[in-house]
């Protein structure tokens, strides 16, 4: 008998507290389904992918909202050995072709509601591919060249299917990041990666005291969409620990709000425009959200938002990571936060989690004083960091030059080991020569009463290389815009901040531009600054 114990995914989903029979697993339509039948409908989807010639070595695209359905291709689709593309809905649709293509997608989940991006792609798909209709509760009329209905084909299924063995380096899972320029990075994780991943984050929060953190009588719902590096891997990490989870399909507010409120979600993640949005909404006021637990990535977390978040009695983090890890590297510190509300213990980086490796570097990947100012760009290593972007072997050597991941952001370490980002590398704004921090003009605009949203970005100038410009969701009100020149102006004379920060321009505008993840797109910000759209 081989003594080699491979990791697998299935591992998560047979956990002893991950198997209790009787725990739900609730969709936003308020349907209810038990961890038993969740397993029977995991085994049934085995059965019916492995009947269409879809088991090892294929791959499978998903285009769903945030279905406890897409929950069962997390699973089922890895077990059978196969690889799970979750497909970014919010793409152009000319990337989302390319994506398939690259992949090399062999069958195709896709949700009615989105039948009018994919039907008209389907004559560009370079090879054969098998496709399934998800509908929502009712009988739905299956296109052309579909093998069927997601429900209908399941019911025809055993629910009992014997999973292979697979090796711990089986790639699971594949999904596609954009950057500023070229075409969507694919970018994957081994089974190995993802249970390694899973354990260390259920014991990094499970270990919080009180109330703090992940615990197994939490309620989770996700508002991360799944597609965005696999729902930030708490799919999994909620199935491990056997929680109750709230699965909310379309992000409406209201409809947010009362999920909250009617399943008692405790646990959710999600960018700072959701949080935003959510805490924004006229329900919020009548909704209790003192016992909901809040992570933010994606982008910083801002002391502004922090507080409003605060107001409304939310237990607010800020957590570090990127689609190249998996994503999981840094929170802010949930134990110091448990003894004292200082926005800036919620709003930091924070401290790395089990098993990763964080270094703050100069351009020859020297280490920089961890004095708590010193910047140079962040460097990381844990286990379930990618290997690299799937066919594309010189980003992905970029990615890993010197044998760490190469994030791309800037920050500093203090000696406590607490990292702070200051900026992306590419949206420092460089004036004059000297280096100035947009996400620290964010910030403190973000503490101004009548500022919703702010983005700081640098640009072009004759004499200076660039300058920083605000350009803000904001209160019709000249007020606003005077009380963020003097917030900034009290942080020059206190020395927070050198005298060439103040920004040449405060721009109103009704809304700021967004990426496919939902984060504020400062390259459209820039373009449209530079050609006059915002003035």
């Amino acid at each position: 008998m081989d003594p080699r114990f491979d990791l697998n995914i299935r591992q998560i989903l047979h956990a002893p507290a991950g198997r209790n029979p009787d725990q739900v697993i609730v969709d936003g339509s308020g349907q209810a389904r038990t961890y038993r039948i969740f397993h029977e409908r995991i085994a049934r989807l085995a059965a019916l992918l492995v009947g269409q010639g879809l088991g090892e070595g294929k791959t499978i695209a998903v285009m769903d909202w945030d279905t406890s359905r897409y929950l069962e291709c997390f699973f089922a689709i890895p077990m059978v050995g196969a690889t799970l593309h979750t497909v970014n809905i919010r793409l152009a649709p000319e990337q989302i072709i390319f994506t398939i293509n690259h992949a090399e997608d062999d069958a195709i989940l896709c949700h009615e509601d989105f039948l009018p991006i994919l039907l008209p792609l389907l004559s560009r798909v370079e090879r054969p591919v098998k496709l399934i209709l998800l509908a929502e509760g009712k009988p739905a009329a299956v296109p052309e060249g579909f093998i069927g209905e997601y429900e209908t084909l399941l019911a025809e299924q055993p629910v009992a299917f014997d999973f292979p063995a697979l090796p711990e380096e089986t790639r699971a899972t594949l999904f596609y990041t954009t950057g500023t320029t070229g075409d969507p990075k694919g970018v994957s994780y081994t089974h190995r990666q993802l249970v390694l991943h899973t354990l260390a984050l259920a014991a990094d929060l499970g270990t919080v005291p009180g109330k703090g953190g992940l615990k197994r009588d939490d309620v989770y719902m996700p508002i991360t969409p799944l597609f965005h590096v696999h729902g930030w891997g708490f799919p999994y990490i909620a199935t491990f620990l056997g929680l109750k989870q709230v699965y909310p399909g379309r992000y409406d507010p209201a409809r947010l709000l009362a999920l909250i409120r009617d399943h008692g979600v405790t646990f959710s993640h999600c960018v700072p425009t959701i949080l935003a949005m959510v805490i924004g909404a006229p329900e919020a006021a009548a909704t209790d959200l003192t016992g909901w637990k809040v992570l933010i990535g994606g982008s910083a977390l801002s002391e502004g938002l922090a507080g409003q978040a605060r107001a409304h009695g939310i237990d607010v983090h800020a957590a570090y990571g990127m689609s190249e890890t998996c994503p999981f590297v840094t929170h802010a510190d949930m134990v110091a936060s448990q003894t004292s509300d200082d926005l800036t213990l919620r709003t930091a980086t924070g401290r790395p989690s089990p098993l990763v490796e964080v270094r703050v570097v100069d351009p020859d990947m020297a280490d920089v004083p961890k004095d708590g100012a010193t910047t140079g760009e962040i460097v990381a290593r844990a286990p379930w960091l990618t290997q690299g972007y799937l066919k594309n072997v010189s980003a992905s050597a970029d990615l890993w030059q010197g044998g760490w991941l190469h994030t791309g952001d800037v920050g500093h370490l203090s000696p406590d080991g607490t990292l702070r980002i200051t900026d992306r590398l590419k949206d420092v704004i460089k004036s004059g020569g000297e280096w100035v921090s947009s996400l620290t003009l964010e910030n403190l605009a973000s503490t101004v009463p009548g500022l919703i949203e702010v983005a700081a970005v640098g640009v072009p100038d004759s004499r200076w290389g660039e300058r920083p410009v605000l350009v803000a969701v904001m209160e019709p009100s000249d007020s606003v815009g005077t009380a963020i020149r003097q917030k900034i102006s009290a942080a020059i004379e206190r020395g927070e901040l050198p005298k060439w920060a103040n920004p040449d321009r405060i721009c109103r505008v009704a809304a700021l531009p967004r990426t496919s993840v939902g984060k504020i797109d400062k390259k459209r910000i820039r373009q449209m600054l530079e050609s006059g759209e915002i003035a």
